[in-house]
């Protein structure tokens, strides 16, 4: 454990709660409820208007942007540009989370075009969705990492992140055994989660979330990734530990009531993270 890594961070999650910045969402309608929730829980406010009339204007309010493509169709995609667009234009941050990269065509593309349109602040995504934007072989699982991209080695991790982050100018965050988030300067490694949390749909965009709700309270963006995979790890411990016998439904709420109490002095207890 870093201590200076903990005090930033907690550091962080007490400004999230004392500003309570407005994080815009457009995102997937699978987990858009848990994402809410989740931001809500975290101390931020959320929003979800992903019509074109008004994805825009409601950028323009937020301190933050979520860009998820989970449940992808031409009409979000056009609101997703403009909100990015927007974004771009009053220097609000811009989380990407390109769930599913790699899987079909239609995915492939807009990826492509969001990444030649728009400045991403962070792109968190699972290592086969990383793998696929860093142009490198990549089988996907659905929306899920394959067994094949995780069996790759934690240094193999470090450095694509490392390079794709230098690449496109911004933060990467790579969910998995060990998160990784580099700036491609600097990494730092999260140890921190539970088997469980795969077992429930959504914590991948519940995690973006809070890396959202952290980059709308600060301008360390790298920090802010770091403080939202922290999170949603030492939850997901906790969660388990008070209802992970009871089933995936109650260990769902459990990870959303853990994540509302997370505090300073469950960071420093808790927190398994390091510089690598």
């Amino acid at each position: 454990m870093d201590n200076n890594l903990t005090l930033n961070i907690s550091g962080l999650l007490s400004n999230v709660r004392q500003t309570k910045p407005l994080v815009h969402h457009l995102t997937n309608y699978v987990t858009v409820n848990d994402c809410a929730n989740v931001t809500l829980a975290i101390g931020a406010s959320p929003i979800m208007a992903d019509d074109i009339e008004e994805a825009a204007e409601i950028t323009a309010i937020s301190s933050a942007l979520v860009l998820n493509i989970g449940t992808l169709n031409k009409r979000t995609i056009e609101s997703m540009l403009a909100a990015g667009e927007k974004a771009n234009e009053m220097s609000i941050p811009v989380v990407l989370d390109p769930v599913g990269a790699g899987a079909s065509n239609f995915r492939n593309q807009t990826v492509r075009m969001m990444l030649e349109r728009l400045q991403f602040s962070v792109i968190r995504g699972n290592m086969s969705e990383i793998r696929y934007i860093a142009g490198l072989q990549a089988t996907t699982k659905g929306v899920d990492a394959s067994e094949a991209d995780l069996e790759n080695s934690l240094q193999s991790g470090i450095d694509i992140a490392s390079g794709l982050a230098a690449q496109y100018n911004c933060t990467v965050a790579i969910t998995g055994e060990t998160d990784i988030v580099s700036d491609g300067k600097t990494v730092i490694c999260i140890e921190n989660g539970h088997p469980m949390l795969g077992s429930i749909t959504g914590t991948g965009c519940m995690c973006t979330s809070l890396i959202a709700s952290f980059c709308g309270s600060t301008g360390d963006y790298r920090m802010a990734a770091v403080a939202g995979l922290l999170c949603t790890g030492i939850a997901g411990e906790h969660a388990y530990e008070n209802a992970g016998q009871k089933g995936n439904g109650s260990y769902r709420t459990a990870l959303i009531d853990e994540i509302s109490k997370i505090s300073a002095q469950t960071i420093h207890k808790g927190a398994k993270v390091y510089e690598a």
